[in-house]
């Protein structure tokens, strides 16, 4: 039996896309988003034009952040693009993370961000977690993929326990799992947000500096940050870097 062709980085990248805009879709139509009304970072691209990008920002009811980004640098075979969805401190469901790429091969990272201190919940653990761990070990069991571990002690702190982070052959069966374990996984979330029961009052402003301070290290700890700037130079990876947790432009 022949082995599975490896699609080429355009391929890769495209279908990544596909994937990503498919996930976007369905939060958009069943959760009330709206853009924000500058986008300044709507297109941008490296001084000498070979790395190409777009960073979208929206906010909502449900939603206090939610950003869709992508950067394609083709030349090196390399590209990322996120979905991030952090939702308002009216309820307490963990926060959405999507995260795909070509490093050269397909690489992906799956979430669901914790808003609680997981190991002093028991309840919290047990209704978000259960469902993901069962794929993850999934995961672990098939030989097409390998599990990434960040060499980054601030990226294993930020991830759950059933983070989904791994890499794999760049081919149209690894696409039709990760497509379908998306799908499941995003569609799991609406359930979640939909049916959430709302946070008392006076536990919302600490839950929302919470969730602000955790978006923030977020972006401004990224490993991946100083590869932006040797891109993009240190003033618009700047600008990329505060898009990805701040409401206010600079």
């Amino acid at each position: 039996m022949s082995s599975p062709t490896n699609l080429d980085h355009t391929t890769l990248f495209v279908q990544l896309q596909n994937i990503l805009s498919e996930l976007h879709e369905e939060v958009t139509q069943q959760l009330t988003i709206l853009p924000q009304s500058d986008q300044p970072l709507q297109s941008f691209s490296s001084p000498d034009g070979n790395v190409t990008g777009s960073l979208l920002t929206c906010a909502g009811e449900e939603i206090d952040w939610m950003v869709y980004s992508w950067f394609n640098a083709a030349q090196m075979r390399f590209s990322t693009m996120r979905l991030t969805l952090w939702l308002s401190p009216l309820i307490q469901v963990p926060h959405l993370a999507f995260e795909f790429g070509t490093k050269p091969d397909l690489f992906f990272y799956i979430d669901y961000v914790p808003r609680v201190d997981l190991w002093s919940d028991s309840s919290y653990t047990e209704r978000y977690y259960s469902s993901m761990n069962a794929t993850y070990l999934e995961l672990r069991e098939n030989p097409n993929f390998s599990l990434f571990v960040s060499k980054a002690l601030y990226v294993r702190q930020f991830q759950s326990p059933s983070s989904l982070c791994f890499t794999g052959s760049p081919t149209e069966d690894s696409l039709s799992l990760l497509r379908n374990t998306a799908r499941e996984v995003c569609s799991r979330w609406l359930t979640w947000v939909k049916q959430a029961e709302p946070v008392p009052s006076d536990r919302r402003p600490a839950l929302a500096e919470r969730d602000l301070r955790m978006r923030r290290m977020t972006a401004e700890r990224d490993p991946g940050n100083a590869l932006a700037a040797k891109i993009f130079g240190e003033e618009l990876a700047n600008q990329l870097i505060r898009s990805l947790w701040s409401k206010e432009h600079e």
